[in-house]
């Protein structure tokens, strides 16, 4: 590519950072740092009522724990700012003022009731509803005439009648759109502020943007920012549309699926790592089978030949399995910093561990980490190690508690277990194989109501690495609680 790669990313900052943008921001990203080029992040908050300080730091935050960085815009600086929107009216005039005085664009005077009259007379007659162009027309004296009655005005773009505007997209193909369905669309509204299809031509252009990466939906404003384009002398950028994220049933993605924003992600105890590779694939194919891709190795590969046209299924389950192959990767005192948050908001720990409090959790954490898939679940799979109140799962109650002899195994567990002396893995997990032996009955028969006792559920870390990690003292109560638990069953 010969001409300097400039990408922008340019959220609306009306709610929080949703997993489609930020699939738009690591593309750019990607393309950008592939191809030695620079990522700007503007700020789109034309749109007054709803865009929000609060929705701005949040994706601005969210990006930086992505780990996607920006080379100009907000808190980074640049030569084309300034990076916001509504910092940049006097680049909306200028450009408005322009297409006026050349009659690319005039004042339209209709009232919102007058156009929705004749939407609904154009819908009666079996046309498109679409803006007839009778204010292109005035005169000089007619228009005074309005401004005198207070009438306010909006500017509209002059458009072809005929004809068609041809996207030329990276991904599709020349896309065509005819002009007359296009009508002269507004580019200023009444109270002086761009229309999104304006602001964001006009700050592209003044930005150098080289490359357009954004999803499929706006390919539908495209046609009419070419226009824009066109009008104002601008050279035209590279458009790439990505196609959408649908759910599994291939539906819109909406929040009845489930987390959809990097802030949801982000609280239910994902990884960064983990939300980076995932969104990667959605859409873009990499080179081999591997799908663990570090986000050096992503920028290595990225190349938009290889990103789809079809749509990408949003799968969270494989998003899910993803996050726990990098939480059993990730270095242990990492995770740690990590979890402790989580443990915190449940009461299990305090906000100050001393030494033997940090050492404890380390060795639940040890244990549970590799059967779990998020960091909350690291947290609800240690309850048990710092709750003694926990309830019993009914399933291992029916399965384990009812069944014959289920007192009589414990009982007899916990009669081996008190003379142990060196409470550890060996000593513990040959008692059990001893008993067995001497009760002529398999392992299994004593260990899954053991488990139960001890951490009321069916599934966990190895029962031996509970029992140490619990100790000798807290396992001995634990089996004489199940054994009152299951003579009450009894009574029932």
């Amino acid at each position: 590519m010969d001409k300097e790669i400039r990408v922008r990313f340019a959220p609306s900052p009306t709610g929080n950072l949703h997993i489609g943008g930020a699939r738009t921001a690591l593309f750019n990203w990607l393309f950008a740092r592939h191809n030695g080029g620079s990522l700007i992040l503007r700020i789109d908050d034309t749109d007054r009522e709803r865009s929000t300080e609060e929705s701005t730091r949040g994706i601005l935050s969210a990006l930086r724990w992505l780990g996607l960085d920006w080379d100009e815009g907000p808190d980074a600086g640049g030569s084309y700012g300034p990076y916001y929107q509504s910092q940049r009216s006097e680049f909306y005039t200028e450009a408005s003022q322009e297409l006026l005085e050349q009659g690319m664009a005039y004042k339209c005077y209709c009232t919102a009731d007058e156009l929705a009259d004749r939407r609904k007379q154009a819908r009666a007659e079996g046309k498109a509803p679409r803006y007839d162009g009778r204010c292109r027309e005035l005169t000089a004296q007619e228009r005074a005439e309005k401004e005198s009655e207070g009438y306010r005005s909006v500017l509209r773009l002059c458009v072809p009648d005929t004809g068609e505007t041809k996207v030329p997209d990276l991904l599709r193909g020349d896309v065509a759109f005819n002009n007359d369905v296009l009508d002269d669309f507004i580019i200023m509204k009444s109270d002086g502020t761009p229309t999104y299809n304006f602001a964001c031509v006009i700050d592209d252009a003044k930005m150098h943007i080289s490359h357009i990466i954004r999803a499929e939906e706006h390919l539908s404003n495209t046609p009419k920012q070419i226009l824009i384009y066109k009008a104002l002398g601008y050279p035209l950028p590279v458009f790439a549309h990505v196609s959408m994220i649908l759910a599994p049933d291939h539906s819109k993605l909406s929040k009845r699926h489930g987390a959809t924003s990097v802030e949801e992600f982000r609280a239910l105890g994902y990884l960064p790592e983990a939300l980076i590779n995932y969104l990667a694939l959605l859409g873009w194919s990499p080179e081999g089978e591997e799908e663990i891709l570090s986000l050096s190795e992503l920028v290595r590969q990225f190349s938009m030949e290889r990103v789809g046209k079809t749509a990408a299924i949003y799968d969270v389950k494989k998003l899910t399995w993803m996050n726990g192959h990098y939480l059993n990767k990730k270095d242990m005192d990492d995770v740690i910093d990590l979890v402790i948050p989580y443990f915190q908001e449940r009461n299990l720990i305090p906000q100050q561990l001393n030494t033997e409090e940090m050492a404890y959790l380390r060795q639940v954490v040890g244990a549970v980490r590799t059967r779990v898939k998020t960091l909350a679940e690291v947290a609800d799979a240690s309850e048990y190690f710092y709750k003694d109140d926990f309830s019993y799962e009914e399933k291992g109650v029916r399965k384990h508690f009812r069944k014959e002899n289920a007192a009589e195994y414990l009982k007899k567990a916990s009669e081996k277990l008190a003379d142990i002396e060196e409470f550890d893995l060996e000593t513990t997990e040959n008692a059990y194989r001893e008993l067995s032996e001497e009760l002529g009955v398999k392992a299994g028969a004593i260990i899954h109501p053991t488990r139960m006792a001890l951490s009321g559920r069916t599934m966990g870390p190895g029962l031996f690495d509970i029992m140490v990690i619990l100790g000798k003292d807290k396992t001995m109560e634990r089996l004489n609680r199940a054994i009152d638990f299951i003579s009450s069953l009894d009574e029932m």
